[in-house]
């Protein structure tokens, strides 16, 4: 079964960074485009950035542009998630999916097939 772990979540100050990890099992990474979604108190889910199978395409959502940079490594079957500035406005719970077709700017949820059970995060002082 397709599955990923993520991790590096956790309670951060506003203005803080933290670093996620999105651990490939049972499945080579680099067949995928990968995509992070986060899912806020009492809002839906909404994709927040996607990256190609090679890296060579990215799509952010419009107010994470700047403060998180989204990016993979094939060999070690793991992709990450690196934000900064984070504010209260980030608090969500933060996973990824892998989707076989594209990376593409509407990061649609609904493209993405396989998915992890997400990391929480916590920005509050």
């Amino acid at each position: 079964q397709l599955t990923f772990v993520e991790s590096g979540g956790g309670l951060v100050q506003p203005g803080g960074s933290l670093k996620l990890s999105c651990a490939a099992s049972a499945f080579n990474l680099k067949d995928y485009a990968i995509g992070w979604f986060r899912q806020g108190p009492g809002m839906e889910r909404e994709g927040v950035a996607c990256i190609s199978e090679l890296s060579s395409i990215t799509h952010y959502k419009d107010s994470v542009k700047g403060r998180f940079f989204i990016s993979r490594d094939n060999a070690k079957n793991t992709a990450y998630l690196e934000m900064d500035s984070l504010n209260p406005e980030d608090t969500a719970v933060y996973s990824c999916a892998a989707n076989v077709g594209h990376c593409t700017g509407d990061i649609d949820e609904s493209e993405y097939e396989y998915w992890g059970q997400g990391t929480p995060v916590t920005v509050s002082s």
